[in-house]
């Protein structure tokens, strides 16, 4: 069994950078279920989510894998992780306070970039291939953390955050984030200490160190690629409504033609109160082949807002997203692909609450997500014209 300890190591090393690889579907995703857990939660639902999203975090877990790999005094190890840490910490706290919002398929190729930089730094890559001194390494982990803060603050701001309690619910996020680091980061440091003890230590590390620069560029082809895409989601988007297209989706067949469409006379007028830093959703009930058309627009900032639907009965989770952005109006139609709800989840990022006045046809019934908000309802003189009932 001694004998096999130095083949078992570098195989566990790459079952973990593999698993780490595999959550990249995951990184930013967040269903309605977990929306709703977190707003019943609270603050301990935030220090959940941050810790499960650290020890998810491959790219993150990466670098702090790199800058612990050739660290054997214990104080050096606590001064650079303190470095990241104190790095992220600053970014994370002042870009979600203050709403910055950076494009995430952009924030993660850097750091994806910094997982190679990390790698190629303890494989002494300045001296060996580009012939220079090699920078100061604890002012670019202080920096590199800054931009891994980023990353952490746009996960932060998918999230449904309080504009009472904001401060509170990105100190409880940042001290889960820290609490899955450390829990990360105990799991490293045994495994490396076992690891040196072999004599295939020095070998196998140079392997190592080369795979996390490989791991690296991966994951900055894939980011770029996701960036790219998402570039022409957008500028489709805008053509679609320069053209006053009413496609949602291809998979959803629509049957108004452009002069017909605007010219709908709209059977319902709801306007609708997004507060600020917060989140609403409004959704109807449909049965399956049911028509929704539908209008939106705000009456001053843009929103990010996902077009989904729930099937009835579904008890999962489960929601299909027919369309995701951020824009300040919509227009389209769908076709119900099964009995349930369909609607907008609508968030705002902005420090005002803003009203989006949504204008609807179809086959359908108003429904609210939470019921005791019913009473929220403000009747008018028009009974097709009415208040958020979410």
């Amino acid at each position: 069994m001694m004998l096999l300890k130095p083949k078992i190591i570098p195989l566990i090393t790459g079952i973990f950078l593999f698993t780490l690889l595999s959550q990249l579907a995951y990184g930013h995703g967040m269903s309605e279920a977990e929306k709703q857990a977190i707003i019943d939660g609270g603050n301990l639902m935030y220090l959940w989510i941050g810790a499960t999203h650290m020890l998810t975090g491959y790219d993150h877990l990466m670098f702090v894998f790199g800058i612990i790999f050739f660290l054997t005094n214990f104080r050096d190890i606590v001064k650079y992780v303190t470095a990241f840490t104190l790095g992220h910490s600053i970014t994370l706290i002042y870009a979600t306070y203050n709403g910055i919002q950076l494009n995430y398929f952009l924030i993660d190729a850097v750091i994806a970039l910094s997982v190679c930089y990390i790698a190629f730094a303890n494989l002494d890559g300045f001296r060996k291939y580009l012939a220079i001194k090699p920078p100061n390494m604890m002012l670019m982990i202080i920096g590199l953390g800054l931009i891994h803060g980023f990353g952490l603050s746009t996960r932060l701001q998918a999230l449904p955050l309080s504009e009472d309690s904001l401060l509170m619910n990105i100190i409880s996020f940042n001290a889960g984030i820290e609490l899955g680091q450390i829990s990360a980061l105990a799991a490293m440091l045994v495994l490396v200490a076992m690891w040196r003890k072999s004599q295939s230590f020095v070998i196998h590390s140079r392997i190592a160190n080369y795979s996390l620069i490989a791991a690296g560029l991966l994951l900055f082809m894939m980011q770029t690629h996701g960036y790219s895409h998402d570039s022409q989601s957008k500028e489709s988007d805008v053509i679609a409504d320069s053209s006053q297209s009413v496609t949602v989706n291809d998979a959803f067949a629509n049957t108004a033609n452009p002069n017909e469409f605007q010219q709908t006379q709209w059977q319902d007028t709801i306007t609708i109160t997004i507060p600020a830093r917060g989140g609403k959703e409004y959704k109807f009930q449909l049965v399956k082949g049911a028509l929704l058309e539908y209008s939106w627009k705000t009456d001053s900032e843009e929103l990010f807002y996902d077009f989904h639907g729930e099937p009835k009965g579904d008890e999962t989770g489960y929601f299909e997203s027919f369309k995701k952005n951020t824009d300040s109006q919509g227009r389209g139609s769908v076709t119900a692909p099964f009995e349930g709800t369909i609607g907008w989840y609508w968030e705002n990022k902005s420090p005002l609450p803003v009203n989006v006045k949504l204008q609807t046809r179809g086959s359908y019934q108003i429904v609210a997500a939470n019921e005791k908000l019913q009473s929220d309802t403000v009747q008018t003189p028009n009974a097709n014209t009415r208040e958020s009932i979410y």
